[in-house]
């Protein structure tokens, strides 16, 4: 299996040149597949130098900034078309830091869906205020408890998947797109009873470059955690899963 990591961008000049060589390094094999947003920053540009010297870099172009739900199906669609397996998910921005991807792909070995969570055994976060953690931390036990999922960390874009898994998942019908895409994806992967790992990552708040958070974005995501209470319950099979 050739495993790829579909990485979104947007303004993250400062971070793409650094994270693309670290990955290099660490997975030699991996296609990294970025989906830029037509960055004022040139960030799209630079993965374009950096694919025009190694063919296992891709930029796809966005006209706009069109969110984070679209960026992740874009770029799984295209690892999807060309054959490539397991494909990972990450932030550009050192959060979720190229050192744990090893970790992801021995964990998808024995699983469907892993999940580099901040929240079990071996996890956590730096440079995170206080606030922004109580948030987090308030937002996965609702979305927990609102929809019955079983991980820890459910707004996690860290992850790795199976083809299987996202070729079973209507993905043009995921109605959420910024962050709440993620709490969607994972929703949908535990209703169809995918085999879900968790393995424990150190998420650090970004050092260069402004974050892509805001409030509305936080809203959108309690209301996509109550829409998919309402249209379709509160998911009550247990969810196999471990933390390797």
């Amino acid at each position: 299996m050739t495993p790829a990591v579909i990485i979104p961008t947007y303004n993250e000049f400062e971070n793409i040149s650094q994270l693309i060589a670290e990955l290099r390094v660490i997975a030699p094999n991996l296609t990294i597949v970025v989906v830029d947003d037509n960055s004022p920053d040139g960030t799209g540009q630079v993965v374009d130098a950096l694919a025009a010297r190694d063919a296992r870099v891709q930029c796809i172009h966005r006209p706009a900034k069109l969110g984070l739900g679209t960026a992740h199906i874009a770029g799984i669609k295209s690892a999807i078309a060309q054959g490539l397996e397991p494909i990972l998910t990450m932030d550009a921005d050192f959060s979720h830091a190229p050192r744990f991807v090893p970790d992801m792909l021995r964990s998808i070995e024995q699983a469907d869906v892993v999940i580099g969570s901040r929240y079990v055994t071996g996890g956590g976060t730096l440079h995170c205020a206080l606030p922004r953690r109580a948030l987090s931390r308030g937002a996965n036990l609702f979305a927990r408890l609102t929809l019955g999922l079983r991980a820890d960390d459910a707004t996690a874009g860290f992850r790795a998947y199976r083809r299987a898994v996202l070729e079973s998942i209507a993905l043009d019908k995921i109605q959420s797109n910024g962050y709440s895409f993620l709490i969607e994806m994972l929703y949908q992967c535990q209703k169809q009873g995918w085999r879900i790992n968790q393995v424990p990552i150190i998420f650090e708040n970004r050092q260069r470059g402004a974050s892509k958070i805001s409030r509305q974005e936080i809203f959108k995501a309690l209301g996509t955690v109550i829409r998919l209470r309402s249209e379709n319950g509160r998911l009550q099979s247990p969810m196999p899963q471990s933390n390797p």
